[in-house]
């Protein structure tokens, strides 16, 4: 069986990370240094029995040779090389998907390259009234926001030792409490020595506090019962499992020191997820409900956006769900949050595309937006948004609003509710992209910036809806 007959690069490159000469790795996987030679030059293939006999010998992720990561690879490079800068190179699509392919590790150098020089940019510009307001300036380092969220990509947004935790969490809190989820937490930390109490917030927008002196946990009065249980849920993880969120966060090798803080918190949001969504028993709910959010957010207990993010998780090896994408972005088209196991891109530097649902659903409350969507690369979607709201404090308190959206592989929309009635393979897609500058279409009515891949067509004698629209 044939795995890739491109793989030689990677091959070439474990060779030279081990330290070891072609003959002494051809003798280790039992095959001659000549074939090696020839598969290290892609003149052979790399079988799924080398493969295999490379991760044992090794120690190497099977993922890291999936063609997938090239690809992800290749489009954050386009994003890179977008950057008005390099318009008088002439770089290619084909020579950006061959450095991925050939050299990935310079690949992700040009990438941490161009972050630092993003961010020493943004410094500079800032710097005359940073001086000014005499504020020191920050870590010119990767944002943790960024390590952590591919630290989560990396790993398919699937921890099992996060779901083992998760598990005795549960099981500790249902068997202290008699079925009460909720409660057996309370009485878990109870246990602990800590007391829980329901403060006001008087429109701080406060949720949650915990006082390690004087053992005393405090959560809003204002949160709803969902969100009262999952920042319960949250606190318990830190305070219970805080070893398993230390040896994840550590095995990141994040190059920020705020990373590691920033993923220990992210991660007892999955636990806090697990607790109140069981893997399996939610898994199950969301097969026979179809994936229906409303019902699962009743069923559960939890809000909307806490069900899509959870659906997004249900990736363990040979019990997936349905394989989604999942973003949520506020009014400003800021990512804040992003996983994509659906294949689907997201920008990495700069905006995203206004044309996606998850936008359009900023604009309209209590609608759920269903849209059929086509990239550039034709490969289609079929997403689901919504507008979310969080308001504590009362009349006084500030409203957080933000779009969530989930979407999937258009040959996945039959195992959705959502699908229903709808013949896809008829309908018109909205056409898409990733973000103004990697999208080649130059007849979009909303293009805020000339393509990358098109360059800057403009006629003086013609207009078009939008500026660097050209009708082609």
């Amino acid at each position: 069986m044939t795995v890739s007959s491109m793989l030689g690069a990677k091959v070439r490159a474990l060779r030279r990370r081990e330290g070891l000469t072609q003959k002494k790795m051809a003798e280790r996987l039992g095959i001659s240094a000549s074939y090696l030679n020839l598969i290290e030059h892609d003149k052979r293939p790399l079988t799924a029995s080398l493969l295999i006999s490379l991760a044992g010998q090794f120690d190497v992720d099977l993922a890291s040779f999936a063609a997938d990561n090239d690809a992800a690879l290749a489009s954050d490079l386009m994003e890179v090389f977008g950057d008005r800068m390099f318009e008088e190179h002439g770089l290619t699509n084909s020579a950006v998907q061959d450095l991925a392919r050939q050299n990935p590790e310079l690949g992700r150098a040009v990438l941490t390259l161009y972050d630092q020089y993003r961010r020493a940019r943004e410094q500079a510009e800032s710097l005359v009234l940073r001086v000014v307001d005499k504020q020191d300036l920050v870590s010119s380092g990767p944002l943790p926001s960024e390590e952590v969220t591919d630290f989560i990509q990396r790993r398919r947004n699937h921890f099992a030792e996060l779901e083992d935790a998760a598990e005795a969490l549960r099981g500790e809190a249902l068997k202290l409490a008699s079925g009460d989820v909720g409660r057996g937490m309370v009485q878990i930390l109870e246990g602990r020595g800590i007391t829980v109490q329901r403060t006001p917030s008087r429109g701080s927008g406060f949720l949650r506090s915990f006082d390690p002196g004087a053992r005393v946990l405090r959560l809003s009065e204002s949160l709803s019962s969902a969100l009262y249980h999952f920042q319960l849920a949250h606190q318990l993880a830190l305070l219970a499992k805080s070893e398993v969120l230390d040896a994840l966060a550590a095995s990141a090798d994040f190059r920020n020191d705020g990373s590691k803080a920033l993923c220990r918190m992210v991660l007892a949001n999955y636990v806090a997820a697990a607790v109140l969504m069981p893997y399996e028993p939610f898994l199950e709910a969301c097969r026979a409900e179809r994936y229906d959010i409303e019902l699962l957010s009743q069923r559960f207990g939890v809000t909307f956006e806490s069900i899509c993010h959870r659906m997004a998780s249900l990736q363990r090896p040979g019990n997936e769900g349905v394989s989604f994408h999942f973003l949520k972005i506020d009014h400003a088209g800021n990512i804040s949050k992003r996983f994509s196991a659906s294949g689907i891109r997201f920008a990495r530097f700069g905006g995203s595309c206004p044309k996606w649902n998850v936008s359009v659903a900023l604009l309209q409350p209590d609608r759920l937006r269903i849209q059929l969507s086509e990239m550039p690369d034709g490969k289609r979607y079929f997403c689901v948004a919504r507008r979310v709201e969080k308001r504590t404090g009362g009349f006084r308190g500030e409203r957080l609003i933000h779009g969530v959206g989930l979407g999937c592989l258009v040959e996945d929309a039959s195992e959705l509710v959502y699908a229903d009635g709808m013949d896809l393979d008829a309908m018109e897609p909205e056409a898409i992209g990733v973000s103004c500058r990697m999208c080649e279409r130059s007849n979009c009515q909303q293009r805020a910036f000339p393509s990358v891949k098109r360059g800057l067509e403009l006629d003086e004698n013609r207009r078009w809806l939008g500026f660097y629209t050209s009708g082609g």
